[in-house]
């Protein structure tokens, strides 16, 4: 199994950025799909969460109506659009997949693959 996020880098106060999470060795339907992230200092965050059997999603009430994770059946990949990024949203961002089917944004623990993270920083 492996995962690989793309798409960080450094965005203005209120852009938009699209992170990606690309799989392989794993059948998505199988699988939820979580991304976290970490700001210095801080513990891992949950951000959103997708089960792909069924579509249903779940997200951090800090970003809840800011964030939206889908599923793109082309790449086998899960994306996570961001728009109107504040510097709060700084920080690694990873993405994590666990066979049971469980969206716990609370507990990293519950997901037994991860990715190597990518960078997002928020900054004028």
């Amino acid at each position: 199994v492996q995962l690989v996020e793309s798409g960080g880098g450094l965005v203005e106060p209120g852009r938009s950025l699209r992170l990606s999470c690309a799989t392989s060795g794993v059948t998505l339907e199988d699988y939820a799909i979580v991304w976290f992230r970490q700001a210095p200092g801080k513990k891992r965050e949950g951000v959103a969460c997708i089960i792909a059997r069924d579509g249903s999603t779940y997200y951090a009430d800090s970003v809840k109506g800011r964030v939206t994770i889908a599923r793109d059946n082309a790449a086998d990949a899960v994306l996570l659009q961001m728009a109107s990024l504040t510097p709060e949203d700084t920080g690694a961002y990873y993405c994590a997949a666990n066979p049971y089917r469980l969206c716990v944004l609370s507990d990293p623990q519950v997901n037994d693959y991860w990715g190597q993270g990518t960078q997002v920083t928020v900054s004028s």
